[in-house]
């Protein structure tokens, strides 16, 4: 459980890096498809702040990973 939840967190840490900084800088042009920001038509003006979300979601699934795996180690 805890390799999915590191997985997936990375996964959306840069989904949501990628996504703030195609919105912000324009970088990337051909990862416009490949960002869950710009999939989704409901978030259609609201990137920047999805895109923040996403990657915050991300960082909390690590550390989440990251504390179950020293509660097992003792300390």
């Amino acid at each position: 459980m805890k390799m999915v939840l590191t997985v997936l967190g990375w996964l959306l840490l840069l989904q949501g890096a990628g996504g703030l900084l195609n919105t912000l800088l324009g970088w990337w042009r051909w990862s416009h498809d490949l960002l869950l920001v710009n999939l989704l038509p409901f978030l259609e003006g609201y990137e920047v702040f999805a895109a923040i979300v996403i990657g915050v979601l991300g960082f909390v699934l690590l550390a989440v990973a990251d504390s179950g795996r020293n509660a097992e180690s003792g300390g």
